[in-house]
């Protein structure tokens, strides 16, 4: 009888380990979400958002591996450094931010491959549109900083085609370039802290 409670102790036990949680959230003083897009086929313009959420959540403290991550992004916080054309990114050509007024990650998978090398495949939502996105992660390492938090560094990149995401704007020049590119990098580096 007591060996059965204490088998039935440790299964619990084991359990409640497994499914603990270790939370983080990404640093805003260290944190960008940069975009950057050819214009006219011959420069790139980049731009990049100043509203946003991101969580991770792991297993432990010193495992990224199979971490759950979630992003939220205001599209009205879009900022090329250009009131017009930021104005125009928010219209119904682009991110139509009065209709959508959030950009989305959250993690189908998140896989250590090297010591500093993760891939992150995720469903990125643009538009109340959503597909599936591979990110290259570059793993930053882990420290206690100097007030004492514990934080890890990333930097994710991706590339997407932004038509496939309902962002509209298709202008092209004679020549038949697109006046903005349908191809957009996206670059997230972020320093996440222990809560």
């Amino acid at each position: 009888m007591k060996k059965n409670l204490l088998f039935t102790a440790l299964l619990l036990l084991a359990g409640i380990t497994t499914f603990a949680q270790v939370k983080w959230n990404a640093d805003p003083a260290h944190t960008n979400v940069i975009f950057s897009v050819k214009h006219l086929g011959i420069n790139y313009i980049q731009g990049h958002f100043t509203k946003y959420n991101i969580s991770v959540e792991t297993a432990d403290t010193v495992n990224f591996h199979q971490a759950k991550i979630t992003a939220d992004v205001d599209a009205n916080s879009i900022n090329t450094g250009v009131d017009q054309r930021d104005a125009h990114l928010k219209t119904d050509d682009f991110l139509n931010a009065a209709a959508f007024p959030n950009l989305s990650l959250k993690t189908i998978a998140f896989k250590k491959i090297t010591s500093t090398k993760y891939v992150l495949l995720a469903e990125l939502t643009i538009r109340n549109t959503t597909k599936r996105v591979t990110f290259d992660v570059t793993y930053g390492g882990l420290l206690r900083d100097p007030w004492g938090l514990k934080r890890a560094g990333f930097s994710a990149k991706a590339t997407i085609n932004r038509l496939e995401f309902g962002v509209k704007y298709a202008d092209k020049l004679p020549s038949g370039v697109y006046a903005v590119s349908p191809t957009v990098e996206i670059v997230i580096n972020t320093e996440i802290v222990k809560q």
